[in-house]
């Protein structure tokens, strides 16, 4: 969230935030339409308090077999043991370099690479096992430390993902040309490193995946720029005042406050739910174009990741 557009934003008050309770509503009425995975992520997450609760509840849902968080790992060592005892099944942190100048002039926040590592330990020791890093590459800003980063996770059982440096929102000033693409990204990585394809963990998954030949490990790229897979997505996103959104890319969403504030029963929820999902023409990574890229969409840290 740069400075100089969200200095003087002016934020929701907790009344206008689902609380828990509802979101759990939410969640019980995308369960009983067949969802099974739930991600927390942000903004932050774990700025939002007593967030071990919210994960017990959404792990009592039944058909709900799968929690996981993306965070920036900043207070991730103080509640590291809280989230795994509440039923969080696993964690992806966002570290776009490993290089500490480079990571700090992109974050521009008042934690480092240090205490990223931290909560990254904190989550081990707590028993969280395959944790995935995500980095963002941009070029002439970080691609210059992809294999720096590489290599401090290679031999872990942890899987760092690249991901193409995407259009989102219209505050981060993205230009085509700022891309390194996942082609270029992986050439990077076998020249010093060989590496193989190898096959998606499950339908939709957005990261293609490529072990190293000498098994240390494995890395993944997201290419939602230069090779979409709009055709394969199966996410929603709800964000944190009730409105869901079927596109990262959206320029709006579909408002459930005021269904759930008025208390309609779980079924009217569903089928609002199921309406908005059966009616969705979301494809904006494939049709990017010069004309696509000043539309107005959501930002990210509106509706997360």
């Amino acid at each position: 969230m740069p400075r100089e557009v969200f200095d003087d934003f002016e934020y929701l008050s907790r009344d206008q935030l689902l609380t828990f309770e509802e979101i759990t509503i939410v969640a019980n009425a995308f369960a009983e339409l067949g969802v099974n995975k739930i991600r927390l992520t942000g903004g932050e997450p774990l700025l939002r308090k007593n967030l071990p609760a919210l994960v017990e509840m959404l792990s009592a849902i039944e058909g709900i077999d799968d929690i996981a968080m993306t965070t920036n790992a900043s207070l991730l060592s103080r509640h590291a043991v809280a989230l795994r005892d509440a039923g969080l099944d696993r964690l992806t942190i966002s570290l776009d370099s490993i290089n500490t100048e480079v990571f700090d002039a992109m974050t521009d926040s008042p934690f480092g690479v240090p205490d990223v590592l931290e909560g990254i330990a904190a989550a081990e020791a707590a028993g969280f096992g395959e944790i995935k890093i995500n980095a963002v590459v941009q070029r002439g800003v970080n691609d210059h430390t992809l294999l720096e980063t590489a290599e401090h996770f290679r031999g872990t059982p942890h899987i760092l993902r690249f991901i193409e440096y995407m259009d989102v929102g219209t505050t981060n000033g993205w230009a085509m040309d700022q891309v390194v693409t996942g082609a270029e990204i992986v050439d990077a990585i076998a020249t010093r490193w060989p590496v193989e394809p190898t096959d998606p963990n499950y339908l939709g998954e957005v990261a293609k995946r490529y072990r190293y030949t000498d098994g240390q490990g494995e890395i993944g790229v997201i290419t939602s720029v230069s090779a979409p897979f709009c055709d394969s997505c199966t996410r929603a996103r709800l964000s944190a005042e009730g409105s869901i959104y079927t596109c990262l890319f959206a320029s709006g969403g579909t408002n459930l406050n005021k269904a759930i504030k008025q208390g309609h029963g779980l079924e009217e929820l569903k089928g609002l739910i199921a309406s908005v999902w059966l009616r969705r023409e979301d494809r904006y990574s494939q049709i990017r174009s010069d004309h696509t890229t000043d539309w107005q969409k959501v930002e990210m840290s509106f509706i997360g990741g």
